[in-house]
C-alpha cells in the first residue's frame, strides 16, 4: 500500500503511514502473491528508503513496535531521542537482518554468544558485545564500549532492515516512560507528527521487549533485562545464568550511573495515573487491592485493577483489565501494555495490579509492572 501522511501532537512533521498487514496475513496463511501483497512489498521498499536516507520509521517486531533509524548516523539517531524524549545516557539496541552484519558492528563474538544466537536468533534476545570503533554513532552506545544487538523474529522487520541496507537502532516506538506500543495505533498516539513513518504490520507477538544479556569469558551469561527468552531457557544453553544486581535490588539503587542496557535505570512503561502493585498470598492480596480501590474511589478518583482471570470476579472498580490466566503468563506479557493504555483512554487515575510468580516469563512481566509502578509495592 502506498503511504499517506498525517500530522499529530503539534510537532509539525509529516508522518507517512504504510499498511503492510497483508504480508503478515499471507505469511500465516501461506498465500500466493496477491496485488495487495505486491503493494505492501513496495511499501517496505519506500519505508526502507526513508530509513536509509536518515529518517525515523516505526515498525513491528515480535516483541513491540520499534522506532528505527540508521545506527551509523548520529543525526538520524538524535531524531529518535528527540521524538521519544529519551534520556541520552540510555543506550539503544541495534537490529540486524543477517548474522553476517555482526562483523561490521563488533570486535568479538564469544563462543557463549554464538551458542545463544544459534538457539534463539532470530528472536527476542539482545546480546551485548564489544562495539567496533566507529561502527555506530556514539549516541547508540551512550558512551559505552559495548553495543546490544539482536535479530528480530518478524518477517516485516527483517525485510525492512535488509532493504534499508544498514544496521537499525530501534528502541520502543513510544514517548519515553509510556507503555510500549503493541499496535501501530499506539505508535500514532504517541509519535504521529514527531517521526517520519509508521509501518503497520498488525499486533506484535510477545508483547514485552527482548531479553538483554551479556556473556562472560567463561561462558557465563548475565541477564541485564528479562524478556521473552526466560532465564530457564538460557540456562539450557549457557554454562551458567545469573541476574544483574540491578534486577535483584528491587529498584534503582543498584543500577550503575551509566546503564549497560535499556530499561535498567529509568521508570518505564507507565500509565498516566498512579499504579501500585500488591504482593502476597492470593486472598490477602485481593482484600488489600479492593481496600485500596475503595479508598481511592472515596477520594473521588476513577479506579482500575489489573488482575488475572482467576480473581477478576473479586474486584469492583471503574475499569477491570484481565492479564489472562496465571497458568499462561505469555498472555499477561502480550496484554500488559495495551491494558495500561486502555486505563489512560478511560481516564483512570488510580490503578492496582496483582503480582505474579517471578519464574519463567513471570520475571519479565513483573519487571515491567514494577517499572510501570515506579516500584511502588504493597506487601501483605
Amino acid at each position: 500500500m502506498g503511504p499517506h501522511t498525517g500530522k499529530g501532537n503539534g510537532e509539525g512533521v509529516s508522518t507517512c503511514y504504510w499498511d503492510v498487514r497483508s504480508l503478515s496475513e499471507a505469511a500465516e496463511a501461506g498465500q500466493a502473491q496477491e496485488p495487495e501483497i505486491r503493494g505492501a512489498e513496495t511499501a517496505i521498499v519506500e519505508a526502507a528508503a526513508l530509513l536509509a536516507s536518515g529518517g525515523t520509521v516505526a515498525f513491528p517486531t515480535e516483541t513491540v513496535y520499534g522506532l528505527g533509524a540508521d545506527a551509523r548516523s548520529t543525526e538520524a539517531v538524535e531524531r529518535i531521542f528527540a521524538a521519544k524524549g529519551r534520556p541520552s545516557d540510555n543506550p539503544l539496541i541495534v537490529h540486524i537482518a543477517d548474522e553476517s552484519q555482526l562483523t561490521e558492528l563488533v570486535t568479538d563474538v564469544p563462543e557463549a554468544a554464538r551458542k545463544l544466537m544459534a538457539a534463539f536468533w532470530p528472536g527476542p534476545l539482545t546480546i551485548v558485545l564489544p562495539v567496533r570503533e566507529g561502527a555506530v554513532s556514539p549516541k547508540v552506545t551512550a558512551g559505552l564500549s559495548t553495543v546490544g544487538v539482536r535479530m528480530p523474529a518478524h518477517d516485516i522487520a527483517l525485510r525492512l532492515i535488509a532493504a534499508a541496507g544498514c544496521p537499525v537502532a530501534a528502541p520502543s516506538a513510544n514517548r519515553s516512560g509510556r507503555p510500549s506500543p503493541t499496535l501501530a495505533s499506539h505508535v500514532g498516539e504517541d509519535l504521529a507528527g514527531a517521526i517520519d513513518g509508521i509501518v503497520d504490520g498488525g499486533p506484535t507477538g510477545v508483547g514485552l521487549e527482548s531479553t538483554v544479556v551479556e556473556c562472560g569469558a567463561g561462558g557465563e551469561v548475565t541477564v541485564l533485562r528479562p524478556g521473552g527468552i526466560t532465564a530457564e531457557a538460557l540456562a539450557a544453553v549457557a554454562a551458567s545464568v545469573t541476574l544483574d544486581p540491578a534486577l535483584q535490588g528491587g529498584g534503582v539503587a543498584h543500577v550503575p550511573a551509566q546503564p549497560r542496557s535499556p530499561g535498567m535505570k529509568y521508570t518505564h512503561y507507565a500509565p498516566k495515573g498512579r499504579l501500585c502493585v500488591v504482593k502476597g498470598a492470593a486472598h490477602q492480596a485481593a482484600a488489600r487491592i479492593q481496600a485500596e480501590l475503595d479508598a481511592a474511589a472515596a477520594r473521588g478518583e476513577r479506579t482500575g485493577v489489573l488482575a488475572f482471570d482467576e480473581h477478576l470476579e473479586l474486584y469492583r472498580a471503574d475499569a477491570v483489565q484481565s492479564l489472562g490466566s496465571l497458568a499462561e503468563l505469555a498472555e499477561a506479557a502480550h496484554r500488559l501494555y495495551a491494558a495500561l493504555r486502555r486505563f489512560d483512554e478511560q481516564g483512570i487515575g488510580f490503578m492496582v495490579a496483582e503480582a505474579c510468580p517471578e519464574e519463567g516469563l513471570g520475571a519479565a512481566v513483573m519487571n515491567r509492572l514494577l517499572k510501570a509502578a515506579g516500584h511502588e509495592v504493597i506487601y501483605v
